[in-house]
């Protein structure tokens, strides 16, 4: 009976320790850093950053519709699946570099209503809304 209970606390212990690790190690959606300014114009260009990194920050973007467009797509030690960048509307599929900037252009007729993007396995997603 001893040796089932040294057992049951060594097994509790592991279990409060593996989840005190994984909880401060992922790095979950709702973990990513704010994104204060994500859109900007540049010479006439609309800039629109996204952080790709344990989904997609932010997920929903508002920015100027008819305007041609360049969406920067960041990715800091990126190894998750939003590193496998989908848009359906542009025909687009490509697995990001673990770390970096891709830039994708936005033609002006698809800078209209709402672009969306996904990883690879639809788990996460973002929007950009042209109004």
């Amino acid at each position: 009976m001893e040796k089932n209970t040294s057992l049951a606390l060594l097994l509790g212990t592991f279990l409060v320790l593996f989840a005190i690790w994984y909880a401060s190690s992922g790095s979950p959606p709702n973990n990513l850093p704010p994104s204060p300014t994500s859109v900007s114009i540049v010479n006439g260009v609309q800039i629109i950053e996204v952080l790709a990194r344990g989904g997609y920050s932010p997920r929903s973007i508002e920015a100027k519709a008819g305007v041609p467009t360049v969406l920067k797509v960041k990715t800091q030690n990126t190894f998750d699946c939003s590193a496998a960048l989908v848009i359906p509307q542009m025909s687009y599929r490509k697995v990001l570099s673990p770390s970096g900037t891709e830039e994708i252009q936005i033609p002006t007729e698809k800078a209209q209503g709402t672009l969306k993007g996904m990883c690879g396995m639809g788990m996460y997603g973002f929007e950009i809304n042209f109004r």
